[in-house]
């Protein structure tokens, strides 16, 4: 593998847990720093897709299937990575790395299992650019939790903050949320909290048909019940040891069910909310200022409770990022650093015995 630290073009897909469509980012980096942030889009799934990207996450569901349901997710992935380029006016063979999370529908770091689906080596045949995916494994092999992996990203991207602050948080809302606290000089603490946006986005699907809350006005005509927030908090996910992972399925919280769809909504994200407080807590961090990124970060709801928790909260923009695209930009960089064989986990971010480098490449087949 290469050891030059010259700037590269990476391109990063991120598929996340709420299954609503890939997130593409296309960056400058040498792994270490991100020169520059040059383009970046969603492309929607498909209802279908989204349905059986859902199912497969939920049942145990046919080998044959799941192995159709991949190529179809690469497909899409790899129309996605072709049209941004395109937009960005940028040819194919100028790339020199391509970041595919693919889509989780197992993670178990209990039993030491992580999957996300995704076929490297169609993706690289259909942009002739080289591939790393399935980069959660390496860590599970370490010992760690496979998750979260953006940490170091974060505290890359945040380094002026942190300067500047002290000891801050960057959350990330998606299906489920998980937190990078910076302390002083290199010190980094991470986790899952627990869940993000994905219980809420079930529930506005459930209840109103739509996909998730936009700007939290559902949840803004909902009053929380704040025994179901404590009883969600005696989930045993909540008394493992940090650092802890999780799958957006493994929650539910049955006490909810009788609840209106308004205070409904307004409870899951006061759960949301307290998990993250306490994840925090447990961290023994005070935190100067949070930056708050991910769909999530749209939710006003969401954000009101946080700024009651926490002082100084923020989207990413604040700073000059993008909330949307930057756990694709992550996966890019992420890339960028398994070709120089960079650490991409530590044992303070996800419990593993040594520092990591994870993901495989898989090359475009030559001509």
């Amino acid at each position: 593998m290469t050891t030059a630290r010259t700037p590269i073009l990476a391109l990063g897909t991120m598929s996340g847990t709420s299954a609503d469509g890939v997130d593409v980012a296309l960056i400058r980096s040498d792994g270490e720093t991100v020169f520059e942030f040059i383009h970046a889009t969603t492309v929607p799934y498909g209802e279908g897709l989204r349905a059986d990207l859902i199912h497969a996450a939920t049942n145990n569901v046919p080998l044959e299937d799941v192995l159709q349901l991949e190529q179809r997710l690469t497909l899409v992935h790899a129309e996605a990575c072709n049209a941004l380029l395109t937009e960005a006016n940028v040819e194919n063979q100028e790339v020199g790395v391509l970041g595919f999370h693919g889509h989780t529908i197992r993670h178990d770091a209990s039993k030491q299992i992580t999957w996300q689906i995704g076929d490297g080596a169609l993706l690289a045949a259909r942009t002739g650019i080289p591939v790393v995916h399935d980069f959660r494994r390496a860590d599970i092999a370490a010992g760690g939790q496979g998750a979260p992996l953006a940490p170091l990203f974060h505290q890359m991207l945040f380094a002026e903050q942190i300067a500047a602050r002290g000891e801050i948080v960057i959350l990330n809302l998606g299906g489920v949320a998980n937190v990078t606290c910076p302390g002083p000089g290199d010190s980094i603490r991470s986790s899952d909290t627990g869940p993000g946006c994905g219980l809420l986005d079930a529930w506005v699907k459930k209840h109103h048909g739509q996909p998730f809350d936009e700007n939290g006005r559902l949840a803004a005509q909902g009053t929380v019940c704040e025994s179901v927030v404590a009883e969600a908090l005696t989930d045993p996910f909540f008394s493992q040891a940090l650092p802890r992972s999780a799958d957006r399925h493994q929650f539910a919280f049955p006490a909810i069910e009788p609840l209106s769809p308004a205070d409904g909504a307004a409870t899951l994200c006061a759960i949301t909310v307290a998990a993250i407080e306490k994840c925090v807590g447990e961290m023994n961090r005070v935190p100067k200022a949070v930056y708050v990124c991910g769909g999530g970060a749209k939710n006003r709801v969401i954000m009101s409770m946080l700024g009651r928790s926490f002082e100084n909260v923020h989207p990413a923009e604040a700073v000059g990022l993008r909330s949307d695209s930057l756990e694709a930009e992550c996966f890019a960089w992420l890339a960028v650093r398994r070709l120089r064989e960079l650490p991409t986990s530590i044992p303070e971010t996800t419990g593993c015995r040594r520092p990591t480098v994870g993901g495989s490449v898989t090359l475009p087949a030559k001509s």
